[in-house]
């Protein structure tokens, strides 16, 4: 092998790490393979103090956003991540929301302008696996950061040709229907709220499932160090066996695979470890 095994995780906001790839950081880091963690905006549209909101009094963007990178570094200490590293561009905030005219805000950002400092990451590191958002920001998610995300770090992997493999988080929509189950089965009150079906990733694209029990703990103690954003994370309030269902396996698409490697998956670097 002539370069050290690297993962580079591509994410938009301080704290989408842990949800989908937290597990996979830390377990790769514990396996030796170098781990970076590229976070492509400060967060500034978060809570602030209070909960309150952008637009909300009190709400001061600068200070949220020292708040949530503080709270990132956190989390990558308990994940274990070699390397942080911030693009630093505005949190344009939730889809629909004012701060998304901004013009520095990151959803405006010509992608080339993005993906060129990208791409200089990715010389430096040379990872063979970089994992991002699909063209949805995530499962249907939607969040214009995300969607840029996406754009951003496709269009990096394609200036380069460095990357081996690039994956897409998934949230199988498989998996969603059984977390439900699940919430009922443990006595929790959903009313008649149910998923909506388009919601989640086709089961269909799922191709690669890498199984993260040792690491829950881990991920938890991650999420939990952002707590400025506590309202907003609701599976910290799940009961445990919900927390345990959904930490401990995570999903993704393949969308890239310049090596041998099986049509499903259960490590990332299948088909690397020996090239």
């Amino acid at each position: 092998m002539d370069r050290q095994l690297t993962l580079m995780v591509v994410h938009a906001h301080p704290d989408d790490e842990c949800l989908s790839t937290g597990g996979v950081l830390a377990r790769y880091t514990d396996e030796g393979i170098r781990t970076v963690l590229v976070t492509c905006t400060n967060g500034e549209q978060g809570d602030d103090r209070g909960g309150a909101k952008p637009g909300d009094a009190g709400h001061d963007a600068a200070a949220v956003a020292e708040r949530r990178l503080a709270e990132l570094r956190e989390s990558v200490a308990h994940l274990g991540i070699d390397h942080l590293e911030l693009l630093g561009y505005r949190d344009s905030g939730m889809e629909g929301w004012e701060t998304n005219a901004h013009p520095d805000a990151f959803a405006n950002v010509p992608v080339e302008t993005a993906a060129a400092k990208l791409a200089a990451l990715m010389e430096h590191y040379r990872p063979q696996v970089v994992v991002t958002y699909d063209e949805t920001g995530g499962g249907g998610y939607g969040h214009p950061d995300h969607v840029q995300t996406h754009r951003v770090a496709v269009a990096a992997t394609e200036l380069t040709g460095i990357p081996d493999k690039l994956y897409y988080t998934a949230i199988p929509r498989a998996g969603i229907k059984q977390m439900f189950e699940t919430m009922r089965d443990s006595g929790m009150d959903l009313g008649d709220f149910e998923p909506s079906d388009d919601f989640g990733t086709p089961d269909e694209r799922v191709t690669s499932v890498v199984d993260v029990t040792p690491y829950v703990e881990r991920k938890l103690k991650a999420l939990r160090a952002h707590e400025s954003q506590g309202d907003n994370i609701f599976l910290l309030r799940m009961p445990e066996e919900v927390q345990q269902q959904v930490f401990s396996h995570e999903a993704f698409e393949r969308k890239l695979c310049k090596v041998t490697a099986p049509d499903h998956e259960d490590d990332l670097f299948a088909g690397l470890r020996d090239a």
